[in-house]
């Protein structure tokens, strides 16, 4: 599992590192069952404050892929799968949006607008 931070970044370290738990799902690097390393433990190895990586835990945990756990950690659900079967569709419909010459705003305006 490789989760990458860039602090010279706008979006904030939470939204990153968030980002970056999911992207590992998507690309199969983590999978259901498996656990995350401690809020301590990977604070420690990004050189984060830990309430960051816990901040980052607790949206995961809101949307359903991790469940957090006193004692146990964080553990990847087994909505996992789901993640990595939508993520499948994009390649699709991005290539659609670029035949369509769609300007990649565009096309993320078109899915807010349909969520």
């Amino acid at each position: 599992m490789l989760i990458r931070v860039d602090p010279a970044s706008p979006i904030p370290l939470f939204d990153q590192l968030a980002a970056s738990v999911r992207s590992e799902v998507v690309r199969g690097g983590l999978t259901p069952g498996e656990r995350l390393p401690s809020a301590r433990e990977l604070a420690g190895s990004l050189e984060l404050n830990v309430h960051t990586v816990l901040h980052a835990y607790q949206v995961l945990r809101d949307e359903g892929l991790i469940d957090l756990r006193r004692g146990r950690g964080a553990v990847v659900t087994d909505r996992a799968r789901e993640y990595a079967e939508l993520a499948a569709m994009l390649p699709a419909l991005v290539a659609e949006a670029k035949r369509l010459e769609l300007s990649p705003a565009a096309l993320a305006a078109m899915i807010r607008e349909a969520y």
